[in-house]
C-alpha cells in the first residue's frame, strides 16, 4: 500500500533507528501513562500480583446478570510489566467451577500457559495457582480464561509490557482500547442455541425482491446458478457472523457506545491506541474519521509504520496505532462489526463531555462464490460445492490456479459441508465489506516486521491443515476431525516447520498457536510478519513458519470461542 510522507511516520522511523542509541546515552524519558476521563480498570504495575476470579453482577443492557470478573472488574485490571522481569501472579478462584488464566501471545514455560488439560489441571473452586515466569518480550497483549466459555462472560483483560530499554513508540498519551462482545445469555445456553439453530441471528436472508434485483444485474441464468450453488452448500451468502448484534452488545473497555468512554488529549500530542480484540466471536472494522492512523505494531511486535484510515481486527489480534490530532475537536473511534449488525465507539477529546458525530454503519456485505474459493470456473455456480467434494483425494496440486487437494478424512464426513477448490493467500485483500470503500484499509500484505526472523532456516517439512465445519450442525474441526478425536501434532524440539492452513468453510477463522511465534509468509514463501494469531478468510490458504523452541503440550485453535469449543482445536506436542 502506498503511504504518504506523513510526519508521524518519519519520526517513527527515525525513532526506531535511534532508540538503542538513546538508551546507551541515557537520553530516554518514559512518558506518563495516560488516564482517561471515563473509568477504566485499574492499572497494576510491578512484578507481583494478586488476582481473584469471581462472579460480579453487571448491568450492561438494562438487566442485571452475573459476569465472570477479575478483581471484580469487567474487563479485568490492566497488567503492566517490564521486559526482562520475572513476574509472580497468584490467581485465586472463588467460583464454583474450575477456572484458569491464559497469557495470550506470551512466550513462557508450558506449565505457565494456563490451558487446563494441557499445561495444568486448572484452578479448582476455592483454590489458587502461582504463575511465575520471565517476561521475554514487550508490547500489547492480553489475558483471558481458557476454561469452558468464561471468556465470553467477561474474564479477560489487557497486558502492557514495557521494553527493557527506551520505547521508540512512546507517545504523550497511551491508551488501551479493549473491544469485546457481551450477551446476557449464559454462554452455554448460547452455544446450545447455535447447535439447535445456527442461523438464529441471520435476519438478512435473501428475499424474492433480492432475486429479481439480481436478475436485472446478473441475468437469469447466472442468478439461478448462484442460488443453486448456495443451496447445494446449504448456506446463505448473508451469514457473515454466527452471532451478531441481535444477540451481542459491543463494548470498548467494558463500556457501551452510549456510555462514550473518553480518552483525553491536548492538540498536537501523539496518542498511542493499543487495540485488542477480546471478543468471543466478532471481527471489528475500526476507523477514526478525520484522523490518519499509523500502525506501528501487530500482535505486540513492531512493524514498519504504515498509514491507514481503517483496519479489520480479528478476535485475539492486537494492533498499536498512533494518531496526532491537531484540532481542538473531538474524534469518534468507530468499531463496527464485520457484518454491520452493530458497533461500539469511544471518543478522543481535548475535554470531558465532548463528542463527535457517529458514522452510519456501512452497507451489509454479501459473500460470493469467489469469496468461498469457488471462483474462476466460468459461469457462476458451474461447479458447486458438491462437485468439489466429489473430487476429494484427487491430486490437483496446491499452487497457482490448480485444484486443491483435500485429506481423505473429509470424504463423506458429515462434519464437512464444503471444500474450497482454488484457495490462494489473498494477503492483499482488505476483506469482505472493505474493498473499494474509498478509504485506505490495512491488509496483511502491508504488515512487515521491523526485524528479520531470529530463525531464518527453510522449513524442513510442511504440515497442511484444513479448517472444516458444518454450519447447520455447528461442528468444527481440522481436517474434518474434532478435537476430542484428533491425535496431537508432534514436533521435534528445535525443528523449523511450515504450517499451511486451508479454509474449507464459509467463515473466517483466526488461528492461534500457543507458546511459539507464527511467522506469516507472503504468496512467494518469503517472511512477512511475526504474529501470534493469523486470520484465514474463507477460500484462502495461508502459511506460517514455526520454530519448535518450546517443549511441552500447546493448544492450537481457532479463536472464535464457539468454534474452538465445538472442535476446532488441536494439541501441538513438542518433544526432544
Amino acid at each position: 500500500m502506498p503511504t504518504s510522507p506523513d510526519p508521524i511516520r518519519r519520526r517513527l522511523l527515525q525513532g526506531l533507528a535511534l532508540g538503542s542509541a538513546a538508551l546507551g546515552l541515557g537520553l530516554w524519558r518514559r512518558p506518563a501513562w495516560a488516564t482517561p476521563f471515563a473509568a477504566q480498570p485499574a492499572v497494576l504495575h510491578g512484578d507481583r500480583f494478586d488476582l481473584v476470579i469471581g462472579r460480579t453482577p453487571v448491568n450492561i443492557t438494562g438487566r442485571t446478570v452475573p459476569a465472570f470478573t477479575v478483581n471484580g472488574c469487567l474487563p479485568g485490571p490492566i497488567l503492566r510489566w517490564r521486559e526482562g522481569d520475572t513476574v509472580c501472579i497468584r490467581v485465586r478462584n472463588t467460583l464454583a467451577e474450575t477456572s484458569s488464566i491464559h497469557w495470550h501471545g506470551l512466550l513462557l514455560p508450558a506449565n505457565m500457559d494456563g490451558v487446563p488439560g494441557m499445561s495444568f489441571d486448572g484452578i479448582p473452586p476455592g483454590g489458587d495457582y502461582l504463575y511465575q515466569f520471565k517476561v521475554r518480550q514487550s508490547g500489547t497483549y492480553w489475558y483471558h480464561s481458557h476454561s469452558s466459555l468464561q471468556e465470553q462472560a467477561g474474564l479477560l483483560g489487557a497486558i502492557i509490557i514495557d521494553p527493557s530499554g527506551p520505547d521508540p513508540l512512546a507517545c504523550e498519551r497511551d491508551y488501551v482500547v479493549l473491544l469485546s462482545d457481551w450477551t446476557d445469555l449464559p454462554p452455554h445456553r448460547l452455544l446450545a442455541r447455535m447447535k439447535k439453530r445456527s442461523d438464529y441471528d441471520n435476519l438478512y436472508k435473501r428475499t424474492v425482491g433480492d432475486f429479481f434485483r439480481d436478475v436485472r444485474t446478473m441475468g437469469l441464468h447466472a442468478t439461478l446458478a448462484d442460488r443453486k450453488a448456495w443451496g447445494a452448500m446449504r448456506m446463505s451468502p448473508t451469514d457473515l457472523a454466527d452471532v451478531n448484534g441481535h444477540t451481542y452488545t459491543y463494548l470498548a473497555n467494558g463500556h457501551t457506545a452510549a456510555q462514550n468512554w473518553t480518552a483525553l488529549f491536548t492538540p498536537g500530542e501523539r496518542v498511542r491506541l493499543r487495540f485488542i480484540n477480546g471478543a468471543a466471536m466478532t471481527f471489528f472494522d475500526v476507523r477514526i474519521p478525520g484522523l490518519t492512523m499509523t500502525v506501528v505494531a501487530a500482535d505486540g511486535q513492531p512493524i514498519q509504520p504504515v498509514d491507514i484510515d481503517e483496519f479489520r481486527i480479528a478476535p485475539a489480534e492486537t494492533f498499536d496505532v498512533i494518531v496526532q490530532p491537531q484540532d481542538d475537536a473531538a474524534y469518534t473511534v468507530f468499531a463496527q462489526a464485520m457484518d454491520r449488525s452493530g458497533y461500539t465507539r469511544i471518543t478522543l477529546a481535548p475535554r470531558p463531555g465532548m463528542q463527535a458525530d457517529i458514522p452510519v454503519l456501512d452497507p451489509r456485505p454479501r459473500l460470493t462464490m469467489d469469496d468461498m474459493g469457488h471462483g474462476g470456473h466460468g459461469k457462476v455456480g458451474e461447479m458447486t460445492c458438491g462437485a468439489a467434494m466429489a473430487m476429494t483425494g484427487m491430486d490437483h496440486g496446491t499452487h497457482g490456479s490448480a485444484m486443491q487437494r483435500h485429506p481423505a478424512s473429509e470424504t463423506g464426513n458429515p462434519d464437512v459441508d464444503m471444500q474450497t477448490m482454488m484457495p490462494v493467500p489473498r494477503l492483499d485483500d482488505p476483506g469482505i465489506g472493505l474493498r473499494d470503500n474509498g478509504r485506505r484499509v490495512l491488509r496483511y500484505a502491508d504488515l512487515h516486521s521491523l526485524q528479520p526472523p531470529a530463525d531464518d532456516r527453510e522449513p524442513s517439512r510442511t504440515i497442511e491443515l484444513h479448517l472444516t465445519g458444518n454450519m447447520e450442525r455447528f461442528t468444527w474441526g481440522f481436517d474434518g476431525i474434532r478435537f476430542a478425536d484428533a491425535a496431537p501434532i508432534r514436533l521435534r524440539y528445535g525443528e523449523r516447520v511450515r504450517i499451511t492452513l486451508v479454509n474449507d468453510t464459509m467463515m473466517e477463522h483466526p488461528i492461534h498457536l500457543h507458546g511459539m511465534w507464527s511467522d506469516l509468509e507472503d504468496e512467494h514463501g518469503q517472511f512477512l510478519v511475526r504474529k501470534h494469531t493469523v486470520s484465514v478468510p474463507p477460500g484462502t490458504k495461508r502459511s506460517v513458519r514455526v520454530t519448535a523452541d518450546a517443549l511441552g503440550r500447546w493448544a492450537f485453535h481457532c479463536h472464535m470461542l464457539l468454534h474452538m469449543e465445538s472442535g476446532m482445536m488441536r494439541e501441538v506436542r513438542v518433544d526432544e
